[in-house]
């Protein structure tokens, strides 16, 4: 069983920037992809980014390249996704996941265990 924790949502303006966190518990969270996917009102839960259990692999989609950055710690059982440039369109709940047998999806389907998430408000 995993469990995971964001932390570090809030009420920020449109060009600002947040970082969120995720802590995970277990002592395998090095051998999970992580994933940070978000859910506006009114809309499906979609993909923003993903990173590899060894770091060396990261995904963005397209509303997030080159504004957020996905990354974490193996040794600390965080990651984070730092946001910057952060746009109206980016209100949401985040929520991160675990993929515990895969190598890291855009799909909602492949990961297995989900934080409770953390409102993030862009204002204008």
């Amino acid at each position: 069983q995993v469990q995971l924790v964001e932390s570090g949502g809030g009420l920020v303006q449109v060009g600002g920037s947040l970082n969120l966190s995720c802590a995970a518990s277990g002592r395998a969270f090095s051998t999970y992809a992580m994933g940070w996917f978000r859910q506006a009102p009114g809309k499906e839960r979609e993909f923003v980014a993903t990173i590899s259990r060894n770091i060396l692999s990261t995904y963005y989609a397209d509303s997030a390249k080159g504004r957020f950055t996905i990354s974490r710690d193996n040794a600390r059982n965080t990651v984070s996704l730092q946001m910057n440039s952060v746009k109206p369109e980016d209100t949401a709940v985040y929520y991160c996941a675990a993929d515990v047998w895969g190598s890291g999806s855009r799909t909602r389907a492949y990961y297995d265990y989900w934080g409770q998430g953390t409102q993030v408000t862009v204002s204008s």
